[in-house]
């Protein structure tokens, strides 16, 4: 064996030692929110489609019309032959609906994350980053070559300290948070984090992915410079953004490698993401109701009342998240375990999110099946939620 194959081996044993190995599974969806999986049909409550605008009929009669007129690629990069038209009726729409001047729309929003951060701070800078923003997040800060530490989660006062100590030397600083948290659910406190950033002459970066198109509005986020998204959540298709200023946007168009070195997003994506913003503007009500369902979930369960449409149930090891999802799959529903390095060790969990297209009756069942089946193996563990 050669010895690139013996390190993967040994590797990889050592993850199934720790129940932290992760396979991909053929996952067809259904008429959503349904999934086949293994040849069961499942009742999916681990999928980010908030709104089920994937599947919505519009939504795909947009996609196929751009199809057949553009094709299913864009081509090249964006800066080359890749901006097809509909790119500029998106970012005009993006900007408009987050008070920006401009925005700039990328491959995914990971490409979005690790390409702003890095057109923006480097050597001589300083980034803030909250101790549980996204992988992408962390990733982008590193790329930067910027010095990087992290403040305890939502601790603004942890975030004052460090700014305090650590401002003077450096040139700019770049305080990064997420306004909804991928994995516990909870919301940053943005009125606060804008005001100490202006406070220190530093700019604020939120990753709203898991709350554009789902969350209440916040006054405070027309605070903040730096308004980063995801087209693959509420908007139920795929790419990035970034809304911010002119002079910030024709930056990122320039020095974003992310951005210059990627083939543009599919015509069809685009055109998906324009038609389900013309579905959310035509039912305002629709927004509101993963977080509505979200919130008859932690009511039936006795939990702490639901901040946004995620909802965390911790377990602790991951052997224990694993064979939950297992009890859960076994009566119909598809919730995946969440393990390190995903989330912080000891703090494996089911993730629970929640989607317009659930009915309430179906949440009432998933809550019973909990109350039953996962309190009898995991006692109090399984009604803990993350904080």
């Amino acid at each position: 064996m050669q010895s690139l194959d013996r390190f993967a081996t040994a590797k990889l044993d050592a993850l199934d030692k720790a129940a932290l190995r992760r396979r991909l599974v053929a996952t067809a969806r259904d008429a959503f929110p349904w999934v086949i999986r293994d040849g069961r049909r499942l009742l999916s409550f681990s999928c980010n489609d908030y709104l089920g605008l994937s599947t919505h009929p519009a939504v795909k009669a947009a996609a196929i019309a751009a199809t057949e007129r553009y094709g299913v690629g864009a081509g090249a990069s964006r800066l080359v032959t890749g901006n097809h038209p509909l790119y500029e009726a998106l970012e005009t729409r993006l900007a408009s609906l987050k008070g920006t001047e401009a925005a700039c729309v990328f491959g995914s929003g990971y490409l979005a994350n690790i390409g702003v951060i890095g057109a923006l701070v480097g050597l001589d800078d300083l980034i803030l980053l909250d101790d549980l923003a996204h992988a992408c997040l962390h990733a982008g800060a590193r790329l930067s070559q910027a010095r990087v530490m992290t403040f305890r989660h939502n601790d603004v006062t942890h975030a004052a300290a460090l700014l305090e100590a650590h401002r003077g030397a450096s040139r700019h600083v770049l305080v990064v948070t997420e306004t909804v948290f991928s994995m516990d659910g909870d919301r940053a406190p943005i009125a606060d984090l804008a005001a100490l950033a202006q406070a220190h002459d530093a700019w604020l970066l939120s990753d709203d992915a898991h709350g554009f198109g789902v969350m209440p509005h916040d006054p405070a986020i027309a605070q903040v410079p730096l308004q980063m998204g995801t087209l693959s959540k509420a908007v139920g298709g795929y790419g990035g953004y970034l809304c911010a200023s002119q002079p910030v946007i024709d930056l990122i168009k320039t020095r974003a490698r992310s951005l210059i070195y990627s083939t543009g997003l599919p015509p069809a994506s685009v055109a998906a993401a324009l038609a389900a913003l013309d579905v959310i503007a035509a039912d305002p009500g629709l927004a509101g109701e993963p977080l509505r369902k979200a919130r008859l979930f932690t009511a039936a369960l006795g939990l702490p009342e639901a901040e946004s449409p995620i909802v965390p149930l911790l377990l602790g090891p991951p052997e224990a998240a694993l064979r939950a999802s297992a009890v859960l799959a076994a009566e119909g529903f598809l919730v995946t375990a969440i393990r390190p390095p995903t989330v912080p060790p000891g703090t494996a969990r089911l993730r629970f999110a929640f989607s317009a297209a659930h009915a309430d009756s179906d949440i009432a069942r998933l809550a019973e099946v909990i109350t039953v089946r996962l309190a009898d193996l995991f006692g109090a563990a399984a009604h803990r939620v993350a904080s």
